[in-house]
């Protein structure tokens, strides 16, 4: 893996600064799910998205992910990926972005950096999944230039994977090949 940082290869808009995350910001981020997902799926959504992002994404994958702030250094995105070790893939984990920032092109411009920085590390495509309630995200991955990879089933012409997380835990899953 060579040295590619996403953070460098951000470019942001004006008064929205961008580090790599410490184990510190674990609970800042924490504290965002709930709200920023709109309580979507209720409490048993919160803990599932307060489940996928434990501290251990801050202790040991902070090379390849970001933090953004504003000026106030109020957390306005995030976003926690990595590298395969098994193979050339990159991984993202978790994206947030601030429901105040959204249109701003904060989440587009999180993932163009991420996507830079995993070439270079030398993968060829990313991979992601998100809930098939979440027609959103759905929609942003596409846009991204992701494909839908085929499931067990649909759910809203989206192809779903059944069980994909564990029982009753179905996810849909993306691929989009880098340059």
């Amino acid at each position: 893996m060579t040295t590619a940082d996403p953070v460098d290869l951000l470019v942001l808009p004006e008064g929205l600064t961008a580090r790599r995350p410490t184990e510190a910001d674990h609970a800042r981020v924490q504290a965002t799910l709930g709200d920023w997902w709109g309580h979507l799926g209720g409490e048993f959504g919160d803990l599932q998205r307060a489940l996928l992002l434990p501290r251990l994404f801050f202790q040991h994958f902070t090379a390849t992910s970001t933090l953004v702030e504003d000026g106030d250094g109020r957390v306005t995105g995030f976003l926690v990926g990595f590298l395969s070790p098994d193979r050339p893939v990159a991984y993202i984990h978790f994206v947030g972005v601030d429901p105040a920032t959204r249109g701003s092109g904060l989440g587009r411009r999180l993932y163009e950096a991420f996507f830079a920085a995993a070439a270079q590390w030398g993968a060829r495509e990313v991979r992601c999944i998100t809930g098939p309630a979440n027609l959103a995200s759905v929609a942003f991955h596409t846009q991204m230039g992701f494909t839908l990879e085929p499931g067990d089933r649909e759910e809203d012409g989206v192809p779903v994977h059944s069980d994909y997380d564990g029982p009753g835990l179905d996810r849909v899953s993306f691929i989009r090949p880098l340059p």
